[in-house]
């Protein structure tokens, strides 16, 4: 629940923490990607505090506050978490604009990384993105995963989105058609 990085500290959210982690991510520049995922009300933080507690008593690991600063604001949220019914622990980062460009992402994932395979080492890490977040797509590449699945971004509004999933090991063919159930569900 509390990991200390070179840069980071990763822990356990808390309601001290819903207000910065509504204005992350309720801010428009980080939805650019998927605007329909931008948060709009504060109990969306809310639910993500309460969520990320879950995960971490249910499954042993969850999504994470992230500071710069011990005592610092929260600057992204992030982790791994376990998706009801999926074979894969799901890898997720989000930060402030105000701190992009500085590896932080990469940082946290891979933490998050080496405790999904401490907790379960012989679940497969996943992670989705959309083709046109290049930004993240470079985020899942620098940590050595590899593109399992392209395909038609079903959730989305955007007809021509494309999503791509990215795991952590070589995926076997029963995973990749996991994926694509679960990605064209």
């Amino acid at each position: 629940m509390h990991v200390r990085t070179e840069r980071l500290h990763l822990d356990l959210p808390t309601g001290a923490d819903v207000d910065d982690l509504f204005a992350i991510h309720s801010d428009p520049e980080l939805w650019r990607h998927f605007p329909v995922g931008r948060h709009t009300r504060r109990e969306q933080a809310e639910e993500m505090v309460r969520q990320s507690a879950w995960q971490f008593e249910t499954h042993g690991l969850g999504f994470w506050s992230v500071r710069d600063a011990a005592d610092g604001p929260v600057i992204g949220r992030g982790g791994c978490t376990h998706p009801t019914g999926r074979p894969w622990w799901n890898l997720y980062y989000r930060f402030a604009a105000s701190v992009h460009r500085r590896g932080y992402a990469t940082e946290m994932s891979r933490a998050a990384l080496r405790a999904a395979h401490a907790v379960e080492p012989d679940r497969p890490v996943v992670a989705y993105l959309l083709e046109h977040n290049t930004a993240s797509r470079r985020t899942a590449e620098a940590l050595g995963m590899t593109l399992a699945w392209r395909g038609p971004d079903r959730p989305n509004p955007d007809p021509d989105a494309v999503r791509l999933v990215y795991v952590d090991r070589e995926p076997s063919a029963a995973l990749v058609a996991a994926i694509e159930v679960h990605a064209l569900a």
